[in-house]
């Protein structure tokens, strides 16, 4: 893995769209998503530090337009160990 991004909105219909502006605005795969509850989706995904930075920046900006943002991050050249615990589609 090169990086892993990741987005939490607080709504399904959010987390949607901010999949589909982040795999348009970059070379990036969607690993995963997961239902948290209470309304909480989290997509993850992954490709180089620079794409993943720049996709989960438009997938923020997305989900802010139709939902709520709870959470973002990216994390470059996680340990293999990480892909333990990632949701998977």
């Amino acid at each position: 893995m090169k990086a892993l991004g990741f987005l939490e909105t607080r709504s399904l219909t959010a987390a949607i769209e901010a999949s589909d502006a982040m795999t348009k605005a970059a070379d990036v795969r969607v690993v995963g998503t997961e239902k948290i509850g209470s309304g909480l989706v989290n997509v993850v995904i992954e490709g180089d530090v620079d794409a993943v930075n720049a996709a989960v920046a438009a997938g923020v900006a997305a989900a802010k337009e139709i939902g709520e943002v709870y959470a973002s991050n990216v994390i470059p050249r996680p340990h293999d160990e990480v892909a333990r615990v990632l949701p998977t589609i």
